[in-house]
């Protein structure tokens, strides 16, 4: 298996899993509550869920889905990333949404070149 095809498992998983949590979790639902985006949770969590499924069916079905849904993923988790340093969460609470930004650049950058050779 590829890098990049691991890279895609894992962060189509990992968004589905959270993408579900958002919607559905009591932590979810403080967290955002903690990030001053009570509002925002819900569409957070069908975005993650969207990224996700775009990730794996892209994968299948056509690689500008796969772009689309991996650059709309980072742009989610660097934006994330800004709002856990905006309130100063510690560096392992803001990790995981910074290396999951990278993840998926890497499979945007990847799925670019694909496409424009």
């Amino acid at each position: 298996m590829t890098i990049l095809k691991i890279a895609i498992f894992l962060s189509s998983s990992a968004f589905l899993y959270y993408g579900y949590e958002c919607l559905t979790a009591q932590k979810m639902i403080d967290e955002f509550a903690r990030f001053g985006l009570k509002n925002q949770r819900i569409l957070t969590g069908y975005l993650q869920l969207l990224g996700g499924l775009g990730l794996i069916l892209g994968y299948f079905l056509s690689p500008i889905l796969v772009f689309l849904s991996a650059a709309g993923l980072t742009l989610l988790m660097f934006l994330g990333f800004g709002v856990r340093i905006k309130i100063k969460d510690s560096i392992a609470e803001s990790l995981p949404s910074l290396i999951l930004g990278l993840i998926n650049l890497f499979i945007a950058i990847n799925f670019c070149k694909q496409l424009t050779s």
